[in-house]
């Protein structure tokens, strides 16, 4: 099979969260698997593109209302990355250094996906199936079955929606509808939801399948989804759940090149405390003690604003028995008052804002807990690092962490998990974290080895988006 994944990000091209980092390693598995995927994103201004070669392949036109605009194709040379990779080009919108966080989002992304329909208009030989990840791919479905430019050709092709976060659903005014291509006004319907132009919405309407990151998170979706409950309920027949999985290559601490001490599982007790040692002597912490870590995004659906406090009165209520490290970027108050405490706890916290990726990996490896009291996590990437790392997952019993995460309370269980998004619930949890950590040591030894155990790779998931598009091959054909 042929399949275009379409999305926003893609590591190591350009990467905010887990969206890219699934787009970057589930093309390669389903190559792997004997199947021809692709990747198409924007053209940002990245280090890979100025550090890679690329070839022409297509030059097109295309307008947004009245602003006409030419795109450009460019493809990698050496596959580098296991599949093909695309980056489109358009002058003025796509030519930035940053993913998101533009006025003009909203043009820029609408943009880019007109040039990628206008793209597949060209080719002689279709995709089976066009995969789109999150709202900022959210309208091409729409496109495909509607737009009169695009539809003789494209409304035949399948097309698969993966939701990788519900909360931001790419919302345009209507006083913005010009920016689509002209459609049936008939149809204007399978683009808006409480007033709106609601890109996500539409996919949901408009894609042959839809897909949640985890199967927990589908469930809460028809509860919970910023407004869209309701319709993701009344689509539920043509969705599922498909766990993401991760990328064992990279995260590996038998090869890992950013950590000081490479370990198996009959390692892992060497091998984690040589490479806690070092991050202990990095950030002025006592290796002696348990070392819990938050790795993310510091923002409200992580519940990153609760960590000031949480961690405070783990500090003061276990007397000082465990020590924190926090590395993350986002509110810039919540950065402050983190920047705060190191002075503060000196000793007993420390914290880097910003992201490293060589730094993430050595956090990974050198400390004994982390740390996800996520209010929303649609699959989590970051506990299922943790386990290929011996590191014990600390997670709120929500999404893709209900899934993955066993309590060691129960039968065979190699993690810690809380009820609730609270600084009390975060506190009790550390509690129970120390004394696994110094009352409990054999059973704290056989989590770790169990863990590393756990297979998260990508093989059974791309397997099941397969079977997906070729049941949607076959519906076509009929």
């Amino acid at each position: 099979m042929e399949i275009v994944h379409v999305a926003a990000e893609c590591y190591p091209v350009a990467k905010a969260g887990g969206l890219g980092d699934v787009v970057g390693s589930l093309p390669r598995y389903q190559t792997e698997l004997g199947h021809v995927a692709k990747v198409v994103m924007p053209m940002y201004r990245t280090k890979f593109l100025y550090d890679n070669n690329w070839e022409l392949v297509h030059e097109g036109g295309q307008s947004i209302g009245s602003h006409w605009f030419h795109y450009s194709v460019i493809k990698e040379k050496t596959n580098k990355l296991g599949f093909d990779l695309y980056l489109i080009d358009i002058n003025g919108l796509l030519d930035r250094e940053k993913i998101y966080g533009y006025d003009d989002d909203n043009e820029r992304f609408v943009a880019f996906q007109i040039a990628l329909c206008d793209w597949l208009n060209h080719w002689r030989d279709l995709p089976d199936a066009v995969h789109c990840h999150d709202h900022h791919t959210g309208l091409i479905p729409f496109m495909f079955k509607y737009c009169y430019a695009f539809r003789d050709r494209l409304a035949g092709v399948p097309t698969v929606f993966t939701v990788h976060n519900g909360q931001y659903q790419g919302w345009i005014s209507w006083d913005q509808y010009y920016f689509l291509p002209a459609y049936d006004s008939w149809n204007w319907g399978m683009l808006d939801w409480n007033n709106t132009i609601n890109p996500m919405a539409s996919a949901v309407k408009c894609a042959w399948k839809v897909t949640t990151v985890s199967h927990s998170y589908l469930d809460e979706l028809r509860e919970s989804a910023n407004g869209l409950q309701n319709l993701f309920e009344y689509e539920r027949g043509k969705s599922s759940g498909i766990l993401n999985g991760i990328d064992t290559k990279v995260w590996n601490p038998e090869t890992d090149s950013y950590i000081i001490r490479n370990y198996d599982k009959e390692l892992v007790e060497k091998g984690k405390k040589k490479n806690k040692k070092e991050l202990a002597g990095q950030f002025g912490l006592d290796p002696d003690k348990p070392l819990i870590a938050f790795i993310g995004r510091l923002v409200g659906e992580k519940a990153a604003d609760l960590l000031p406090d949480a961690i405070s009165q783990s500090i003061y209520q276990h007397h000082g028995k465990a020590n924190f490290i926090v590395l993350g970027s986002g509110d810039p108050e919540l950065e402050d008052q983190l920047d705060n405490m190191r002075h503060r706890f000196n000793g007993y916290f420390n914290s880097y804002i910003g992201y490293s990726e060589a730094l993430s990996h050595l956090i990974y490896a050198g400390s004994d807990f982390l740390l996800m009291p996520s209010r929303v996590e649609p699959c989590g990437l970051n506990q299922m690092y943790a386990l290929r790392y011996g590191t014990v997952p600390m997670v709120r019993n929500v999404g893709g962490l209900r899934d993955t995460i066993t309590d060691f309370g129960d039968w065979q269980g190699f993690g810690i998990r809380f009820d609730q998004a609270s600084v009390n619930d975060i506190t009790y949890s550390v509690g129970r974290a120390i004394d696994l950590y110094t009352n409990k040591p054999d059973l704290y030894s056989w989590m770790r080895s169990h863990m590393m155990t756990i297979d998260h790779s990508w093989d059974s998931s791309a397997q099941q988006y397969i079977d997906i598009y070729q049941s949607l091959k076959k519906t076509d054909e009929k």
